[in-house]
């Protein structure tokens, strides 16, 4: 990357300021009256003409002011925008409203979604708190009709699955019960290659329900993460790129792609740790469909247990010095949450 001199720094940072705020190109002029500098609009206008040449501005038309490129958004949030806080107000009414939900999972997912459309006013996504490797918790054993029974299985960090399973012969509730309860005790805390050690020491019931156990966790590591929740669609859809690009509208049907979102936002954190922020710039020459918006995003949860993923969708041209700190705050106060829960679960499963 090519360094920059002072000067070059400054209009370069003035430009993307101004440029967020209006949408309209920025010209040497304006800059020279907008911020009263202490230079001739022809000297701002010849530093704007060597960003240009080294590919931090851009000029859509020929008669036009100048834009931030791609690059000059990864200059301005890796080199000149400072790590600041959210306004202590804001922080003290975002987190009054988690406080005042109620303690699920579904409803922090939900008032994170909607804080952080809200706040940023673009695109929100959060992915639920999933285990990094699916740990039983506990099953329950119902008796429905004849041979039928209903098997609900409970894995740390809350994520529940249900199935109906049809066993050789009708077995009563009482022995459906007992063998829940052995199964509870003696597989609390196992991963699935942990419980597949343990098939056969048991009796032919216990054994097949254990089958159906590590299957349905297999099936639960293979997720990519948990349910994806969002909000703020129509923040965006007001926004000039998303008017007149159909790049920029392709971008918001990631959103009916569920799948594919969850899998981007999985192979983009992977490598990020818990509380750590990634901006993702015109799709980082990865994402196609991502060529004229930018992603905040952080990662969130307990290291190694349970994690979850949340951020914000918009155009390029946005607030990265807001977005970034409402994006980190939202992350650490669901890590906060689901640290409290998991340590909350683990200790009950001690006692």
């Amino acid at each position: 990357m090519t360094d920059l001199s002072e000067r070059q720094k400054m209009i370069l940072m003035l430009v993307v300021r101004d440029y967020t705020e209006s949408a309209q190109p920025i010209g040497s002029q304006h800059l020279v009256e907008h911020y009263r500098l202490d230079m001739s609009s022809a000297t701002i206008r010849n530093e704007m003409v060597a960003l240009t040449e080294l590919g931090y501005l851009r000029q859509p038309h020929t008669s036009a002011g100048r834009i931030p490129s791609e690059a000059g958004y990864r200059y301005f949030v890796s080199h000149l925008m400072h790590q600041t806080d959210l306004p202590e107000t804001v922080q003290h009414t975002i987190s009054h409203q988690f406080y005042q939900a109620r303690p699920e999972v579904d409803q922090w997912m939900t008032l994170a979604a909607s804080v952080l459309a809200h706040q940023s006013q673009a695109v929100s996504m959060v992915t639920a708190p999933h285990a990094e490797q699916a740990r039983f918790k506990h099953v329950e054993l119902i008796s429905t009709q004849g041979r039928q029974v209903l098997m609900v299985l409970v894995t740390v960090g809350g994520e529940v699955s249900q199935q109906i399973l049809s066993l050789a012969e009708p077995v009563t509730q009482p022995r459906l019960s007992d063998a829940a309860a052995h199964i509870n005790q003696a597989y609390q805390g196992r991963s699935m290659e942990e419980i597949s050690a343990l098939l056969g020491r048991s009796d032919a019931l216990e054994t097949d329900i254990s089958t159906l156990i590590v299957q349905d966790m297999r099936r639960a590591d293979a997720l990519v993460g948990g349910d994806l929740y969002y909000d703020g669609l129509t923040n965006v859809l007001a926004e000039p790129e998303f008017n007149a690009s159909d790049e920029a509208r392709r971008a918001l049907r990631l959103f009916e792609e569920r799948s594919t979102l969850q899998g981007m936002l999985s192979r983009t954190m992977q490598n990020s740790g818990v509380g750590g922020v990634q901006v993702l710039i015109g799709g980082e020459g990865t994402w196609e469909e991502l060529r004229q918006c930018s992603m905040v995003l952080a990662r969130y949860g307990v290291a190694g247990q349970v994690t979850g993923t949340l951020g914000i969708l918009g155009p390029m041209r946005m607030a990265y010095t807001r977005m970034i700190p409402t994006v980190r705050y939202v992350a650490g106060l669901l890590s906060d949450l689901v640290n409290d829960t998991f340590a909350g679960e683990k200790t009950n499963d001690q006692t």
